[in-house]
């Protein structure tokens, strides 16, 4: 069992960053891939970006690619979501999930209970 706290949301003018952050849980964080999705009003939640237990592998959406940055620290059992030249179009309910394996990113089996995210234009 995992259970995942977000936090860092906020509200911020178009070009500006934020960094969102998600404590886990438990003693196996570092064996989880861990990821973000997020969910904008009316539409369905999506990938962001996910990383791999040890950290070395990151893949992202097209649409954050080159502006934002997944990384994590497993001493302190954290993920952290840098995002950086914010678009009006990444307002959204960002979301904190963790999946056993890599395999299995695109449907984790654990989720934040989410921080919003305003960028205004």
């Amino acid at each position: 069992q995992v259970q995942l706290v977000e936090s860092g949301g906020g509200l911020v003018q178009a070009g500006g960053s934020l960094r969102l952050s998600c404590a886990a849980s438990g003693r196996t964080f570092s064996t989880y891939t861990m990821g973000w999705f997020r969910q904008a009003p009316g539409k369905e939640r999506d990938f962001v970006a996910y990383i791999t237990s040890s950290g070395r592998s990151t893949v992202y959406a097209d649409s954050v690619k080159g502006r934002f940055t997944i990384s994590r620290d497993n001493a302190k059992n954290t993920v952290y979501l840098q995002m950086n030249n914010l678009k009006p179009e990444d307002t959204a309910v960002y979301y904190c999930a963790a999946a056993p394996l890599t395999s299995a990113a695109h449907r984790p089996d654990y989720w934040g209970q989410g921080t919003q995210v305003t960028v205004s234009s």
